[in-house]
């Protein structure tokens, strides 16, 4: 932050202390931690107000006379691309496939459709009449 926006919000920071401070002018602990912080906002007003150094900086940064070599990386393969030939055999074996697949729903709608067969029918009963045992 510039020093010239911090001391703007330091300043605004005082006013609002000082007004609290007003309002809590019955209890007198509140009033003293309110002045304690107000000294301290004074104090880093002050502290911002300071001219910087214009000097050098005390652990200037080490400048290498020379670069460290880095070891080249080696060269990546080309992209790998498929030939027309390639793409041709694998739209082949799609197309071969897809018919194939095409080929057992049909079978398979045309069976589920098909009447099952009916079964021999069998020979009536006969009624078994019960005889007279003499």
């Amino acid at each position: 932050m510039k020093a010239k926006k911090a001391r703007k919000r330091l300043a605004k920071i005082e006013a609002l202390i000082s007004e609290v401070a007003e309002r809590y002018s019955n209890a007198p602990n509140i009033r003293e931690v309110l002045q304690d912080a107000k000294a301290a906002v004074t104090r880093a007003k002050e502290v911002v107000g300071l001219p910087t150094s214009s000097g050098k900086a005390k652990n200037p940064t080490v400048k290498h006379s020379r670069p460290a070599l880095r070891a080249k990386p080696e060269p990546s393969k080309p992209k790998r691309r498929l030939s027309a030939a390639g793409r041709k055999a694998i739209i082949a074996a799609t197309k071969k496939r897809w018919a194939l697949k095409r080929a057992e729903a049909t079978k398979a709608a045309k069976t589920a459709t098909r009447k099952p067969a009916k079964k021999a029918a069998k020979a009536p009963k006969q009624a078994v009449l019960p005889t007279a045992v003499q």
